[in-house]
């Protein structure tokens, strides 16, 4: 029993090291961003591409990866992903041009892209589901810490060895899960060798393009809505997913199984609820530190601070919850965090007319209900998704949480624009109530009774 526990705590810490890459790499680059237009010589517009450009390579990649773990195996997209990451974090600090220094960013995306969905999916595979819950809630502490402080641990990076620094800091962690991967995961089964042509043809080429074009199309629109919206991008957004909706109905090894989707409203609204959770979240994310430091007048390292009650709420509520889905399945968590979440918008309103310690206990509210759903929500994909289908499944529930992020850039940027005043908070509690309270009905309506769990 112990020996059995030691291997996957083990098992555990490859993939948590490695899932957290994305994360990391998606928020620590915040703080170099001045260094490295200094030294390139750029306008902010263009080094802005580092961040913009990670998230676009993550939200397609992430569901990609997932399909081509679900047919070359898992492990060994993993492994694959890992190598991907290093070779770009060794690369990315010694580029000659910007433009090479954008490639192996979008490398690097693209490598830890690979990594999560194969990692979630070994979870799915090899932990026992009574104790995924508690595997799930790992993961999402990793993930909740790595954003929630990596600006900070950037920051520290870039004095003491500048912005390349936050580069080569990926190599512990990638060195820690690619070796522990190799010696834990167990081996991919393969139940046939596919050959390149057949693996093409199975990985439905035409609707990863459409769904490509589709997802960069409409986060395109969202990067702009704040500036000049680019409708056009917008259109051909729309005629990319209904061509890819037409055309996975009728193919036999779809890329995105839109019949499954049709006839699975479980899992199609454990999406829709991650867009409209990470809306609220990173909205909060992003617009409080303006707020303070715009609104308020608070230094840098106080609007830090606050931030730490939502950050710190967040990741110590995810254990709590993961050991609580274990035992009570998925329903009433999920519930209770849309509830919270609802709850903490209705007292932002006040929040203009308050002090700190009353926004701090807004922000625990939020944190907690930001922490209860990404663990319930995860688990519920797990428990909706089919088996063969988990690594694509995990891939587009990652890409839910970029087009909420995303989504919540532009939201602020019409709502804050060029001040942050009292009235501008007001107006964002108002935007978080009208999609919270919504979430709540969703989670109320679709989560009405508690299902046993699946053990096949």
């Amino acid at each position: 029993m112990t020996r059995n526990k030691k291997k996957a705590t083990v098992f555990m810490t490859a993939i948590a090291t490695g899932t957290l890459l994305n994360p990391l790499n998606s928020s620590m680059i915040a703080l170099a961003l001045h260094s490295i237009q200094d030294d390139y010589q750029l306008s902010f517009a263009m080094v802005s591409w580092l961040i913009s450009g990670f998230y676009l390579v993550s939200a397609v990649g992430q569901p990609v990866a997932g399909k081509m773990g679900d047919l070359i195996g898992r492990k060994n997209l993993f492994l694959t992903g890992l190598v991907i990451a290093a070779c770009a974090s060794l690369a990315a600090p010694i580029a000659p041009a910007f433009a090479f220094l954008l490639i192996f960013r979008l490398l690097q995306a693209a490598g830890s892209s690979a990594v999560y969905p194969s990692g979630v999916s070994l979870v799915h595979d090899y932990i026992a589901h009574e104790k995924q819950g508690t595997a799930l809630a790992v993961l999402a502490i990793s993930a909740s810490v790595m954003t929630a402080f990596g600006p900070t641990v950037g920051g520290f990076l870039i004095v003491w060895g500048g912005w390349p620094s936050i580069f080569y800091v990926n190599l512990p962690f990638i060195c820690i899960s690619f070796i522990l991967g190799c010696l834990v995961i167990p081996r991919d089964v393969k139940e046939e060798k596919l050959r390149i042509r057949t693996l093409l043809a199975r990985l439905d080429l035409i609707g990863i393009a459409l769904f490509s074009f589709g997802i960069v199309s409409l986060l395109w629109f969202l990067l702009e809505l704040e500036h000049a919206p680019h409708f056009f991008a917008l259109i051909v957004s729309v005629i990319c997913f209904t061509a890819l909706a037409c055309f996975e109905w009728h193919c036999k090894r779809p890329f995105i199984d839109v019949v499954l989707l049709k006839e699975n409203h479980r899992l199609s609204v454990v999406y829709l609820l991650f867009i409209l959770m990470n809306l609220v979240n990173y909205c909060l994310f992003y617009g409080m530190p303006n707020y303070f430091q715009s609104g308020l007048r608070l230094s840098v390292r106080t609007s830090g601070a606050m931030m730490l009650f939502m950050s710190a709420a967040s990741v110590v509520v995810s254990l709590l919850c993961g050991r609580w889905i274990e035992r009570k399945g998925t329903e009433m968590p999920i519930k209770v965090s849309a509830a919270l979440t609802a709850a903490g918008a209705v007292f932002l309103l006040f929040a203009a007319e308050s002090g700190l310690w009353f926004i701090g206990t807004v922000l625990v509210l939020f944190g907690i209900g930001y922490g209860i759903c990404n663990v319930a929500l995860q688990a519920a994909m797990l428990d909706a998704a089919q088996a063969k289908a988990v690594g694509i499944s995990s891939g587009l529930f990652q890409t839910c949480r970029f087009i909420g992020s995303i989504g919540s850039t532009a939201i602020l940027g019409l709502i804050f624009g060029s001040s942050v005043t009292q009235a501008h908070l007001s107006e964002l509690a108002w935007f978080l109530i009208v999609i919270s309270v919504f979430a709540l009905l969703i989670s109320v309506c679709f989560f009405r009774r508690k299902r046993p769990p699946d053990f096949d």
